[in-house]
């Protein structure tokens, strides 16, 4: 048990740390030797894990997937307004690719040309967004715009921030993402549910109180701060 015990938290730095090698140098330019040395493991270790550089790429994407399925899972629980929920998850998908760098790792691995195969997290994403706004159609907030052309935007812009995230912290802040919604909502929900709708996220968070309390105008087209 303290062998399986050992051999899991070995594992589970070196996804750790596979993670902060790609997502600083790139899938190409990462060697299997700066992984284990920033693991505090020998070669050996790692590839008692893992036979080659892309094994240990899947399970970095492998690892990025389940948590944001975590993530989508989370919310997709936590409200009934599916246009809120997905405005909420939006604001917490940014904030976590901007601290988890396993996450956002998976996102990078996901669209780099080099690799063959692998997880598809901007899939996984669109599903995810697409199932949302078909939600938020049966509940009758959409304002006759089909979901699929929805979906699409809504990922290109997402994962857009996440891209350029990489460059300017700013692109995956908070502000960034309300005001996206910002110019959204008002094209894509119903007026009666546009009022209800706070583009900065949810319930919780001193902004988001502060904006409901100003009013529908604020919540869904107003300028964030």
């Amino acid at each position: 048990m303290v062998k399986q015990e050992r051999a899991l938290r070995t594992r589970e730095a070196l996804i750790e740390s596979a993670a902060t090698v790609f997502d600083r140098d790139g899938f190409s330019v990462a060697s299997l030797a700066a992984i284990s040395s920033l693991a505090g493991v020998s070669n050996g270790a790692l590839h008692f894990h893992f036979s080659s550089k892309a094994g240990v790429a899947d399970a970095v994407e492998q690892a990025a997937s389940e948590r944001l399925e975590l993530l989508v899972g989370v919310h997709g629980e936590a409200v009934g307004n599916a246009l809120q929920m997905l405005v909420d998850t939006s604001h917490r998908l940014a904030r976590e690719l901007g601290e988890d760098v396993v996450l956002r790792a998976g996102f990078e691995l996901s669209r780099d040309q080099v690799r063959q195969g692998g997880r598809d997290l901007y899939r996984q994403w669109h599903a995810w967004v697409e199932e949302a706004l078909k939600r938020a159609e049966g509940e009758g907030a959409l304002n006759g715009i089909a979901p699929e052309q929805v979906a699409s935007s809504v990922v290109a812009a997402t994962t857009g921030f996440e891209v350029l995230g990489a460059r300017d912290p700013e692109w995956l802040s908070r502000r960034t993402v309300t005001r996206f919604w910002q110019l959204l909502l008002p094209q894509l929900a119903t007026p009666p549910v546009l009022g209800s709708l706070v583009a900065a996220g949810g319930p919780s968070g001193d902004h988001a109180r502060r904006t409901r309390d100003d009013g529908p105008a604020a919540q869904a087209g107003g300028e964030d701060d």
